[in-house]
């Protein structure tokens, strides 16, 4: 298991602006699968935002120096995402006002979770949604045609957004065993809020993101459709693949770090660099 000082986050204030002219199709072209990448970033920014102030509320009492510094960084990494899908989303407003009526109920539900549910519901609600999220990332990343078939900016939003969801997936999780404890009830709350938060998740995602590509004329595409079970779900499997990721969250013992992807961080400081000069040149 890597430890909490080997794997501190690191906050990169990096800027993308992807072009307006491929909101609608930046995936290789293909309306589908981009809208259902499209419709996972709406909810982004309100979702940080939760999962900082979860986090926030029990940063001032960890005792751990280490997890301490690793909470920091979640949140100021969490933040620099927000501030990242805004721009990327304000993008899909301009182009689809329905896009910002789904942002709107994301954020009236999660305001609703935060007004009922206490504390350490919130933050196992969050590590839950963070395993959804670090499972998501390990796809992508293992997944050349999600970026090397993509247009190159939203391509490294992504992968960006993806590397840090990596480097900072055991953060939220460690905090609540810390905070909140390992036992019987710990186990049950964060298992129960995964199952809970990803039947919701799809529940509301799935009717809007069909929602998106009929508003771009392509229910009717069945060779955009035949591309998109192909990635998700036939040969290249984005998301059939995240099923046994997602059910080992459930093992007694799990760890985020169970599953060693490291290895993908490799990439990290290259694109930064990229991206912190192209910072620079509009300054």
């Amino acid at each position: 298991m890597k430890s909490i000082k080997a794997m501190l986050p690191i906050r990169r204030d990096l800027k993308f602006n992807p072009p307006a002219d491929r909101i609608h199709n930046w995936v290789d072209g293909n309306v589908q699968v981009t809208q259902l990448m499209n419709a996972m970033s709406l909810v982004i920014p309100v979702g940080e935002r939760f999962f900082i102030d979860a986090v926030r509320h029990y940063r001032n009492q960890i005792t751990d120096p280490d997890l301490k510094a690793a909470a920091t960084a979640f949140i100021g990494q969490e933040a620099m995402h927000g501030r990242e899908h805004d721009t990327y989303n304000s993008l899909m407003f301009d182009r689809n006002p329905a896009t910002k009526v789904f942002e709107d109920r994301i954020l009236k539900l999660l305001n609703t979770v935060a007004k009922i549910t206490p504390n350490s519901t919130q933050l196992a609600l969050t590590i839950g949604l963070e395993h959804l999220t670090a499972i998501m990332a390990d796809a992508l990343l293992k997944e050349p045609h999600m970026t090397e078939k993509s247009e190159e900016t939203y391509a490294a939003l992504w992968e960006w957004h993806a590397l840090e969801e990596t480097e900072h997936k055991a953060v939220a999780y460690d905090v609540y065993q810390a905070m909140v404890g390992k036992g019987p009830r710990g186990y049950i709350e964060r298992t129960a809020s995964l199952a809970i938060a990803t039947g919701i998740f799809w529940a509301v995602l799935t009717p809007h993101f069909v929602g998106f590509v009929r508003d771009e004329k392509a229910l009717g595409d069945v060779k955009g459709w035949r591309e998109f079970w192909r990635v998700n779900f036939g040969e290249l499997g984005f998301l059939r693949k995240m099923a046994l990721p997602w059910l080992g969250y459930f093992r007694p013992g799990f760890h985020p770090w169970d599953d060693d992807n490291s290895h993908f961080l490799s990439r990290m400081e290259e694109l930064a660099a990229q991206y912190t000069q192209q910072r620079a040149k509009a300054a």
